[in-house]
């Protein structure tokens, strides 16, 4: 009699011990409201400071040096029957000044004559020419300051324009020819004017109308490339628009405050770089810095390997009468359906085997930049197969486990982001071209568990400027 009530004991713990297969129906969430609303359009004003420089460098190469007049030194200007003469003209060197939209171009021409007349009655000679006269020759060349005026203007076609007026020269000293001291300032001036007037219809066929729309163009495509923001993903600005708002000059520098729209996205995997061409320019707001709605697309695998290494082979053991259960984590996955929750999936070992089904809201707090998932609970079909097989997995021990590997602090991230999107913002994009800028804060304001990945948008504000050193005008 006591062996039959011993082998009763021993089958029965056997059969407590036989591990079951648990294997529930996937989560059918009831569908929400929630879904990913459309990403902000990101406002980013840049300051950009144009050395004119290299323009005062092609200017100073289109602008002539010397002057003459016709077929010098063969041939005479004749103004009328008693005077006639012939002289040059050289330049000193450009001199430029730039305030607001205006920018004054200038400079100090020298000049050397050769005169001679005769007497004349009613238009007609009676005298032969007199020996020819000269001033600037023997004697220091005559002065006279010359002068452009250029109103400065930035189209949407990004081409610098120049509005030229050329001012009237203004004769620093006088040249007075022959034994009767003629003076013959007037006729070297109004023949100047006529060379002039030349000179300012070749500067407005070259330095009056700048074209910037390659340099422009090779930013565009820079900004639309994906960037390896430092091992924490792929960063793609995606720019939509470029935006004018204001224009100045001062001292050697050429202000421009640009605004670009964008929409960037970070995500794990390396999104497709395409180029597209520049758009026009349009108008823009005056606020200061950047605000930039940014998206991470988080892949739910590249997820599940950072739980894996928290949970995989993790080991629970549950006393339950006279047997001792054990529960293993063999693997966890987690994924989203387009409601509010997150779905966590655990195949696990040990006592039993096979699948439980875990859901939470995923909650960040920004006072202490915790992301967590919250509310944890076994989904209603895996409660309804453990009731049926193994009811003794209703353990929190489970789900506070779980729970504390799906709570991450942030502030490092951030921190690290921080510092690798200033090192992006704070280098030579192409040669000549560079930005200067930092970001100021992030803040994550939603969280997005969607179908194909868990979307965590976040705001980041700070400033950024560009400066232009060199122009390369044969793009």
């Amino acid at each position: 009699m006591k062996e039959k009530g011993f082998m009763l004991l021993l089958f029965a713990a056997f059969l407590i011990s036989c591990s079951h297969k648990i294997k529930p129906e996937r989560p059918s969430l009831a569908s929400t409201d929630f879904r990913l609303d459309s990403l902000p359009s990101s406002e980013i004003n840049i300051p950009i400071q144009i050395n004119l420089q290299p323009v005062y460098a092609l200017a100073e190469k289109q602008v002539d040096t010397v002057f003459t007049s016709p077929n010098y030194p063969n041939d005479w200007v004749q103004p009328s029957c008693d005077t006639r003469y012939k002289y040059i003209f050289r330049r000193g060197p450009l001199k430029m000044k730039a305030a607001g939209t205006a920018l004054n171009l200038s400079f100090t021409g020298y000049y050397k004559i050769i005169g001679s007349s005769r007497v004349c009655v009613a238009g007609t000679a009676i005298s032969p020419w007199t020996a020819p006269c000269r001033c600037g020759f023997d004697e220091p060349e005559r002065r006279v300051n010359v002068s452009f005026s250029n109103s400065l203007s930035l189209q949407p076609d990004y081409r610098i324009r120049l509005a030229i007026k050329r001012n009237e020269p203004q004769a620093l000293d006088k040249c007075e020819v022959c034994f009767w001291g003629q003076d013959v300032t007037k006729q070297v001036i109004k023949g100047l004017k006529e060379e002039l007037d030349t000179t300012k219809a070749v500067m407005e066929r070259t330095y009056g109308n700048v074209d910037l729309r390659p340099q422009f163009q090779l930013l565009w495509d820079q900004l639309s490339k994906a960037y390896n923001v430092y091992e924490m993903g792929w960063l793609q600005i995606n720019p939509q628009k470029i935006r004018i708002n204001n224009l100045y000059a001062k001292d050697d520098s050429l202000y421009v405050n640009l605004g670009l729209a964008a929409r960037p996205v970070v995500s794990f995997e390396k999104p497709s770089s395409s180029s597209t061409p520049v758009p026009n320019m349009g108008e823009l707001g005056r606020q200061r810095g950047f605000s930039i709605f940014l998206d991470a697309t988080l892949n739910y695998d590249s997820l599940s390997n950072i739980m894996n290494r928290q949970l995989a082979d993790k080991q629970f053991d549950f006393n339950k009468g006279p047997v001792r259960k054990k529960f293993i984590i063999k693997d966890c996955k987690l994924y989203g359906s387009g409601n509010e929750k997150l779905i966590i999936k655990i195949d696990f070992g040990g006592t039993d085997n096979g699948t439980i089904y875990l859901t939470g809201k995923p909650v960040y707090t920004p006072e202490t930049h915790i992301l967590e998932v919250k509310n944890i609970d076994f989904d209603i079909y895996s409660k309804d197969a453990l009731l049926k097989t193994a009811e003794w997995l209703f353990s929190k021990k489970i789900i506070n486990e779980v729970a504390r590997q799906t709570r991450f602090d942030l502030t490092t991230y951030i921190d690290s982001a921080k510092l690798s999107i200033n090192q992006q913002l704070n280098q030579e994009w192409i040669k000549g071209i560079s930005s200067k800028g930092r970001i100021d804060d992030i803040q994550l304001i939603g969280i997005y568990p969607l179908g194909q990945a868990l979307v965590i948008r976040s705001n980041c504000t700070g400033e950024l400027a560009i400066k232009v050193d060199a122009i390369d005008f044969s793009l």
